[in-house]
């Protein structure tokens, strides 16, 4: 089973589009769109979002994507009377970026919590985890470094690559979902060129074309499975020509 994803939106043709788009790159994930009210207008239905995530229950877990205000509102409120044990969470993520984030995720067979936070990589968030030289002494103001005021100079990285893109179209969505959404359920901080590599719109800010070199470094228990499971993507192009 895979961890499933339900979309909701004010407009239908929205939600059902995200979800065709998403489903181009992770065709086995189980995405459940619920826009637009019950009898056709825009705005959101309460109806709607707990039949949509009753749908979805049964998997590994359910993550839901809004996009305005209200749809956050509508879905928290269905979220209450979800039914299952396993657990169902909101995602902080724009909607379509997000959704193809979480959905290559889940298609690797990242957890729940690993899907919802591919999703939320996409613009940003979480924040990074909190670096080893940066702390706070009891009591005190923070110290940065071996001491106050010195900031320490970067680690070296626990694994590191270079490779360079041999598909056509170099970096474009489908490639930087697939990195993205493998990399956020590595326990591992991963940079490509210097950008977040579990953020798929900062890859795609690299603008990287084919034969573009791809410096990999990073960082923790998963480093090395990180470097290689890009260095496998690229190596393939990700399976396009």
């Amino acid at each position: 089973m895979t961890v499933r994803i339900v979309v909701v939106s004010h407009s239908d043709k929205i939600a059902d589009g995200a979800v065709e788009l998403a489903a181009q790159m992770a065709p086995d994930v189980m995405m459940v769109p619920a826009g637009g009210t019950s009898d056709g207008r825009i705005g959101t239905s309460m109806d709607k979002v707990m039949a949509a995530l009753e749908t979805a229950a049964g998997g590994d877990g359910v993550v839901v994507l809004t996009d305005l205000g209200s749809a956050v509102m509508t879905a928290e409120s269905a979220m209450e009377f979800a039914e299952g044990g396993a657990p169902v969470l909101l995602a902080d993520a724009p909607i379509v970026e997000g959704l193809v984030a979480a959905a290559v995720a889940a298609q690797g067979g990242a957890s729940v919590h690993a899907v919802r936070r591919a999703a939320e990589a996409t613009h940003g968030y979480p924040a990074s985890r909190p670096k080893a030289e940066d702390h706070v002494a009891a009591g005190g103001p923070a110290v940065y470094g071996p001491a106050a005021g010195e900031p320490a100079a970067p680690a070296a990285p626990d694994a590191s690559g270079d490779f360079e893109l041999v598909n056509l179209a170099g970096m474009h969505a489908r490639p930087a979902a697939k990195i993205a959404g493998g990399l956020s359920a590595l326990d591992a901080e991963v940079t490509v060129n210097g950008v977040d590599g579990a953020s798929m719109t900062g890859l795609m800010t690299l603008a990287a074309g084919k034969g573009s070199v791809l410096h990999v470094e990073a960082s923790g228990p998963d480093a090395e499975r990180a470097v290689a499971y890009v260095a496998g993507l690229v190596r393939k192009g990700f399976g396009e020509p």
